[in-house]
């Protein structure tokens, strides 16, 4: 599993899909045309999402684990 992993401040999305686009694993979706969110199984932390995000709303963190 990646040790990163993307954050969407759901609050400030607009749901415009520039994110959905640029994702090579298809790990984000906008939820009823509302947001976008992050399928956490899929997402490798690459950050191609972030750079995209023309609200800068999307950050890279480190994956917290679970034991």
């Amino acid at each position: 599993m990646a040790k990163r992993l993307a954050k969407i401040t759901k609050d400030l999305c607009v749901a415009c899909g520039c994110c959905v686009k640029v994702c090579p694993k298809e790990a984000i979706s906008i939820y009823q045309g509302k947001y976008a969110q992050v399928n956490e199984s899929k997402c490798i932390g690459c950050g191609l999402c972030a750079k995209e995000c023309p609200a800068s709303i999307i950050t890279i963190k480190k994956r917290e684990v679970v034991a």
